[in-house]
């Protein structure tokens, strides 16, 4: 069976300076093994499968999957796979906003000029990480306890717990452990001086299949929770830009604001690279 076929760069500033993302359509006749399968097969951090809608509020619904597991949310395959069902004729029942169905459930989705912004999903744990759980991210980071300023589980799917660092210069400094013995989703965020282009750095760092260290090139799930953190905590009132994949040589560029009513959205560029059709 042929299954229409897109890779999305999505937070890029120019194409193939973001994260890409796989997006199959039509994906009814895939069950999960196979959608496991493809994924693991093309290599990429994440793939998403689009599926028609299963509640009457949401405009398409989508499976997303890792290397190794599937995720009820994540945030550059929330707007990659939202750019494809665009870009392929979806039209959105409600004028501006498109809804999206997943395992966390209905995720709202606007237009912004060029960008998409997702709305930030409520937590699914959140609070102060035990000091013997920061001691473990410390470990992995291979960094002093004492550099982490600040920490805060910040899990709205993945499992992100994120840690402050005092600047974007000792976050770009970190070189992780090359493997590690159990799963673990780190983030790591650290603020540029005042009036440059971006105001946060962040790292997103995990280990995959066989324990080795992968770092993520944008991560829109862990913005969206420490964009959270940040307002939440007074670190910020205005919107801000934050810069992910540097040590990657990606450029990737993450906008983050606050409306009035205290949702938070994270919105970036999307744009198709490639397409055509894959057989599964």
């Amino acid at each position: 069976m042929e299954h229409s076929f897109k890779l999305v760069d999505v937070f890029g500033t120019d194409p193939f300076t973001g994260n890409p993302l796989a997006v199959v359509a039509d994906a009814e006749g895939l069950d999960t093994d196979a959608m496991q399968r493809i994924t693991r097969w093309l290599n990429l951090s994440e793939t998403s499968f689009l599926l028609p809608p299963t509640v009457p509020e949401a405009d398409y619904r989508v499976r997303i999957f890792t290397l190794t597991h599937e995720l009820p949310f994540a945030g550059h395959p929330t707007l990659g796979t939202c750019h494809a069902w665009l870009e392929a004729g979806g039209k959105p029942k409600r004028d501006g906003v498109i809804v999206q169905e997943c395992g966390a459930g209905p995720v709202a989705i606007r237009q912004d000029g060029e960008r998409l912004a997702f709305a930030a999903p409520p937590l699914i744990r959140g609070g102060a990480p035990s000091e013997a759980e920061i001691a473990e991210v410390a470990a992995v980071l291979r960094i002093d306890r004492g550099a982490i300023v600040d920490a805060q589980w910040a899990d709205n799917g993945p499992g992100w717990i994120a840690v402050m660092l005092e600047s974007a210069e000792a976050v770009l400094a970190i070189e992780p452990v090359g493997q590690y013995h159990r799963h673990i989703d780190i983030g790591v965020v650290g603020p540029h001086a005042p009036g440059g282009e971006v105001a946060f750095e962040l790292r997103a760092v995990f280990p995959g299949p066989g324990g080795g260290m992968i770092e993520d090139p944008v991560t829109g799930s862990l913005n969206a929770s420490v964009g959270q953190w940040l307002f939440d905590s007074g670190r910020v009132q205005a919107p801000y830009v934050a810069a992910q994949g540097t040590r990657l040589g990606r450029t990737g560029r993450v906008q983050v604001s606050r409306d009035a009513d205290g949702q938070v959205w994270v919105g970036g560029r999307t744009v198709t690279l490639v397409s055509g059709e894959a057989r599964a």
